[in-house]
């Protein structure tokens, strides 16, 4: 696709993805692809405003029922949205209540006028032991995301057949969160999505690497078990979410400086 107009206002609705989880920014605001798309996008749309709406750990219908209304009231011409893995990881997922909600999210940005783009999720069983237990999940998710985006004609990121998405150093360590160079390719591939200039090589593998022993492979899985996935775990037998008394970070779209990320 290409920037068949200039965009006064992008939005970013969705979950820890889009707030940016993974790549710390300053004052303890995170960064995130969301934002450093915004900053690529400003260099060719003078006068652009930036909201972002999303939270941690919030679900599909939390999205629809709490961002989206805010999310149209903004008025934007471009929105981003990035929902559905937080269903994915729940102990019950139901696939056919998961695509109602982002249909739902669909079609009303649509019918506002808005551009819309979403994106599918990496293959992340190869990277989580605990996410090899849900791929089927985020198979039948993806699926799902095509067929929805090609329906309402969402502009689609398509991350999970790109080889590099696999790369340990696209993930922060709780194996979950992009890094700060995941959020930043992503935020490239978004920008290849639009067409922006210089973005072409976005999806190259990452510079090789040396393999680390398989004594210390493990240890460092197990020390992932004990540091992420037993906090996690606990967490959510007490019924604690991530989002628990988190905010949106931008709630108030306001200009933005462009920047060349990196």
């Amino acid at each position: 696709m290409t920037v068949s107009h200039a965009f006064t206002r992008y939005v970013a609705i969705g979950d820890s993805l889009s707030e940016g989880i993974g790549d710390p920014g300053p004052a303890g605001v995170h960064r995130g692809w969301a934002d450093r798309f915004a900053e690529i996008l400003a260099q060719t749309q003078p006068g652009l405003t930036y909201g972002n709406l999303a939270v941690r750990g919030k679900t599909s219908t939390q999205i629809a029922a709490d961002q989206l209304g805010p999310a149209l009231a903004l008025r934007p011409d471009l929105v981003t949205v990035t929902t559905g893995m937080n269903d994915v990881v729940r102990p019950r997922y139901d696939p056919e209540a998961v695509a109602a909600n982002i249909e739902e999210t669909f079609a009303r940005l649509t019918a506002s006028g808005a551009r819309v783009a979403t994106m599918t999720f990496p293959d992340l069983g190869k990277i989580s032991p605990v996410a090899r237990r849900v791929r089927p999940r985020i198979l039948d998710l993806n699926a799902r995301l095509r067929d929805l985006a090609s329906r309402y004609e969402v502009a689609l990121l398509d991350l999970f057949p790109l080889p590099f998405t696999a790369d340990p150093r696209m993930w922060s360590d709780d194996r979950l969160h992009a890094s700060p160079t995941g959020h930043t390719r992503i935020a490239a591939g978004m920008a290849h999505t639009f067409a922006l200039p210089g973005h072409a090589t976005w999806s190259h593998p990452l510079p090789p690497t040396t393999r680390a022993p398989t004594l210390k492979a493990l240890g460092a899985d197990l020390r992932w078990t004990v540091d992420h996935v037993g906090p996690w775990a606990w967490r959510r037998l007490r019924g604690h979410t991530p989002g628990d008394g988190f905010t949106a970070k931008r709630p108030v779209p306001g200009p933005v400086r462009p920047q060349h990320v990196g």
